[in-house]
């Protein structure tokens, strides 16, 4: 099921900055913001403050989905609905932004904690699920038709996962619905990778 925002504290309790009602380019040591909105003036992002406006899927929080989504979060994505099965294990701190005491915890759970620390300012989800099984998949087009900002549909499906049958459905349920989505992946020998914008 899904968990309530997590607290927007750092690892020792105490509050890292409250939420922040309207994104300032004013150049500041406590605006999280100033550089992104930068974009603007060098004419490369319009109106960079409608990243609050949209939604995204990340399916997978491992080695590619926790860096997506430590990305979105920090340039201020509106909200992150976050799908994995696995639980956080020690072997993963050589690489992934969980922390020890997170061990045992759901990876979406824990990914939710760690990242709304970072910024408050964005929603989360969080699924502690396979999508691959029927009950789930029904759970998933449903986040997927109605997960985004005013309800609607998100903007957006980040396919971050090591197998095919996760692939598959997420092909299936994106083509189904005609939202777009992200492909993506890693070889064998953490070598190289790819990535594919797909477009039903």
């Amino acid at each position: 099921p899904a968990v309530a925002p997590a607290s927007s504290t750092a690892a020792g309790g105490d509050h890292y900055r409250g939420k922040i009602s309207q994104m300032s380019s004013e150049v500041r040591d406590d605006n999280p913001y100033s550089r992104l909105m930068a974009l603007k003036s060098m004419g490369i992002v319009k109106n960079y403050e409608e990243i609050r406006n949209f939604s995204v899927i990340i399916v997978g929080m491992g080695g590619i989905g926790s860096v997506a989504g430590e990305m979105l979060t920090r340039c201020g994505i509106g909200k992150l609905l976050l799908f994995d099965y696995d639980t956080v294990e020690i072997a993963n701190m050589n690489r992934l932004f969980f922390r020890p005491d997170q061990a045992g915890m759901s990876k979406t759970d824990a990914a939710a904690q760690t990242l709304s620390a970072i910024n408050p300012d964005v929603e989360f989800e969080s699924y502690c699920h396979n999508i691959t099984t029927s009950a789930n998949f029904d759970n998933f087009m449903d986040r997927i038709r109605h997960g985004g900002k005013t309800g609607g549909p998100v903007d957006l499906v980040l396919s971050c996962v090591d197998n095919f049958a996760a692939r598959m459905t997420i092909n299936t349920a994106c083509n189904e619905l005609g939202v777009v989505w992200m492909e993506s992946g890693v070889s064998e020998d953490a070598m190289s990778g790819h990535i594919q914008w797909l477009v039903p």
